[in-house]
């Protein structure tokens, strides 16, 4: 089946905090503690916030037979901030796709670099794709301590 990447639309809101939830639970716990996975993605979240952080950037969403498997954001600044494929859908190229599709953008806003904050889960990713670490970092993010790694990438 082919993926459709396409622009977010407010009524994928719910489809994809249940994405972020659920892959954060089921991959980064490979990576975090428990109470560090529980604190990142817990049973409330709030959506009222993420449509606001949405409301500023580019939010891209891979859609398969209708269905949100993954979705991207990306500011105005190249802050790339969230990047999540569906669990049961990874290593398939579905995030290498958004990334792709961000570049894209990024050069025809005439942007000269993305970066992140990548989870060590997500670091082997965005290195494999050009990024390079900055430096590691541990931030205090909902009462617990996470390291992950600033990193960026040039726009040729």
């Amino acid at each position: 089946m082919p993926i459709d990447i396409r622009r977010y639309r407010p009524n994928d809101l719910a489809g994809l905090i249940a994405l972020f939830r659920d892959t954060v639970r089921r991959i980064n716990g490979r990576d975090y503690s428990q109470q560090q996975v529980m604190a990142w993605a817990p049973d409330q979240i709030d959506a009222r916030q993420w449509r606001h952080r949405f409301d500023n950037k580019e939010v891209w969403v891979a859609d398969l037979d209708g269905a949100p498997v993954g979705f991207v954001d990306v500011a105005r600044d190249g802050l790339i901030d969230m990047l999540y494929v569906h669990a049961d859908h990874q290593g398939v190229g579905i995030a290498s796709l958004l990334l792709r599709t961000v570049e894209a953008g990024a050069r025809a806003h005439g942007l000269l670099r993305l970066f992140t904050e990548a989870s060590i889960t997500a670091r082997p990713f965005f290195e494999h794709r050009g990024f390079r670490v900055i430096a590691p970092q541990r931030v205090m993010r909902w009462a617990q301590e996470f390291l992950n790694y600033r990193m960026d990438k040039a726009l040729g």
